[in-house]
């Protein structure tokens, strides 16, 4: 079995080390430009954010595998095979990393550490009550398999959870929406709102002033799934005049986020880069060969459908 990586950004030798002890009959090679032999065919591509170069010349490959959530990098390739199923990696470990990073979000504002920030700086002591987290609705944009565990796990701790995804779900004590004419209804009265959707076509600026305006007036924003998903100038227009609490991104139309956005000057959001869920190697490489496993025995696999964009 021949397998050819790329992953951009990535600690490359730690992934190799895991993918050889993981499939140690397989030949694995990292790809290079000046480097890999145009005559080896592989059987399976492992990628993250391939180059357009990294397709040429294979003509062999039983499958491409996304070393990743998001597909929207790989799926605007021109120059993947669009005959080569697509796999993408599904939780593999990252949904505890990004349940820890909601949790951060909702503490945060939930406990008023926003506030006695602010009360620091002005040397104002101020104790406040702790509020009840039944007063905190919250909303999740996207319920595959990372947002299906934040929904349930959240809805377990007391809050009052609801979801918003393509078709219905079944998640305990989660209420579900679902498709665009129930988006609205979602939002109404949400004072949480958190979104670990895709980008695709349906979900590109789905949020906008018109959908945060339905939030709670005291709302806040966690964004952790890609940036595309909402309008960000509506979303900083109302965290810099008051019309929404606060927010917590992770993610952006413009990755790094340049030194001129207007995001970094706002008080009242914070800002990590990229980080809610690195992907957890050991995992990553158990789900990859089972794939392959999958594959091999003529099994059936979950392909991403290009159509849907996820």
């Amino acid at each position: 079995m021949k397998i050819l990586f790329f992953a951009k950004g990535e600690d490359n030798p730690h992934w190799l080390r895991a993918l050889q002890h993981q499939l140690p009959d397989a030949d694995i090679r990292l790809w290079d430009e000046k480097e890999t032999d145009a005559a080896w065919q592989a059987d399976y591509a492992l990628v993250w954010k391939p180059p357009v170069e990294f397709f040429h010349g294979q003509h062999g490959l039983k499958a491409i595998i996304n070393l990743g959530a998001g597909v929207d990098s790989i799926l605007a390739l021109q120059s993947r095979p669009a005959d080569v199923p697509l796999l993408k990696l599904r939780d593999a470990g990252m949904a505890q990393w990004i349940l820890d990073y909601v949790r951060y979000g909702l503490l945060h504002f939930g406990r008023d550490f926003d506030h006695y920030r602010q009360d620091q700086v002005a040397k104002h002591w101020h104790p406040r009550e702790i509020g009840s987290r039944r007063d905190w609705p919250l909303g999740i944009l996207g319920a595959g398999a990372i947002g299906a565990v934040v929904a349930e796990t959240l809805a377990s701790e007391g809050y009052p959870v609801r979801c918003w995804s393509r078709t219905p779900k079944q998640l305990d004590g989660v209420e579900s929406f679902a498709g665009p004419g129930q988006l609205a209804d979602f939002l109404d009265g949400c004072r949480g709102l958190i979104s670990i959707l895709p980008a695709t076509r349906e979900t590109r600026y789905l949020i906008g002033d018109d959908q945060l305006s339905r939030m709670q007036a005291d709302g806040v924003v966690i964004s952790c799934g890609r940036g595309e998903v909402f309008d960000e100038q509506a979303l900083a227009d109302r965290l810099r005049y008051g019309r929404l609490r606060g927010a917590l991104l992770d993610v952006f139309h413009q990755e790094p986020l340049p030194a001129t956005s207007e995001l970094w000057g706002l008080k009242n959001l914070i800002i990590t880069p990229h980080i809610a869920a690195p992907t957890p190697i050991v995992t990553a490489v158990e789900q990859i060969a089972g794939y392959i496993a999958q594959i091999e025995n003529g099994e059936p696999v979950s392909l991403v459908d290009p159509a849907l964009g996820y």
